[in-house]
């Protein structure tokens, strides 16, 4: 999997979440900033706290970190299965 494929992954993961269940097309902004923070982020609990403060900052909504980690472990999954194979 190379990184564009990644990234789609990781777009469509996130659009699914939706945290705040106001619809999949909500957080295209938010969805971004996290894709690009997945780039440089290779701990889960490190981008679990930047999805939530993501979130928090456009939202004005608190989500609790357990739920953070939750996605950010699929995501992290995913940016190592793109560095497995290659």
């Amino acid at each position: 999997m190379d990184s564009i494929e990644m990234n789609r992954k990781a777009v469509w993961t996130l659009q699914k979440w939706d945290p705040f269940s106001v619809g999949v097309d909500s957080y295209d902004a938010e969805v971004a900033d996290v894709v690009a923070n997945l780039q440089s982020i290779d701990h889960p609990s490190e981008l679990a706290k930047r999805i939530q403060s993501i979130y928090e900052h456009s939202f004005e909504q608190w989500i609790p970190l357990e739920k953070c980690m939750d996605i950010s472990y699929k995501l992290i999954a995913l940016k190592y299965e793109m560095k497995c194979i290659l």
